[in-house]
């Protein structure tokens, strides 16, 4: 009687102590990575395509797509999925590219929008030259001595 008592007290201490591990308390939180698939797409990326660009053209600069189909060969597809692991909010973009007959560029459809054409036709900003201090043809320009510390001091007064 007695065993069968205490066969049963284990049991149940068993069955309870499983059935808190199923339940994870407010005060806990476990840490959750940030789950990035497919390419990263940006708007500067998407604004640098135009019609007319070369299929290496278009893989410089968006990389190589994660869809290429062999049943749909002039169409690329770029997908992008990005699950914060701490919020659970997740952003997804899409873009497909699109190739002619010539394989250059057609048209582009998807989440991200394409340069419009004052962006891609506007003046690029000519170099800057930077003066960094005027030395004579032939000169060259030495760094100025660094002033000596406490410990530098006294090992230059120690030797002979």
């Amino acid at each position: 009687m007695a065993l069968r008592f205490l066969s049963a007290f284990v049991l149940t201490g068993a069955l309870l102590s499983l059935g808190a591990c199923a339940r994870v308390p407010a005060f806990v939180t476990e840490y959750r990575i940030d789950v990035q698939q497919g390419n990263v797409l940006t708007q500067e990326m998407a604004s640098q395509l135009r019609p007319g660009l070369t299929r290496d053209q278009v893989r410089f600069i968006l990389g190589t797509p994660l869809l290429a189909d062999m049943f749909h060969a002039r169409r690329w597809d770029y997908l992008f999925r990005l699950e914060e692991g701490k919020s659970g909010k997740v952003t997804a973009r899409k873009l497909t590219i699109f190739f002619d007959a010539n394989d250059l560029l057609e048209r582009v459809t998807g989440d991200v929008e394409v340069g419009t054409t004052a962006e891609l036709t506007a003046p690029v900003a000519p170099t800057q030259v930077v003066d960094l201090g005027s030395v004579a043809p032939g000169e060259q320009a030495l760094p100025p001595e660094e002033e000596m510390g406490f410990w530098g001091r006294l090992r230059q007064s120690l030797t002979w």
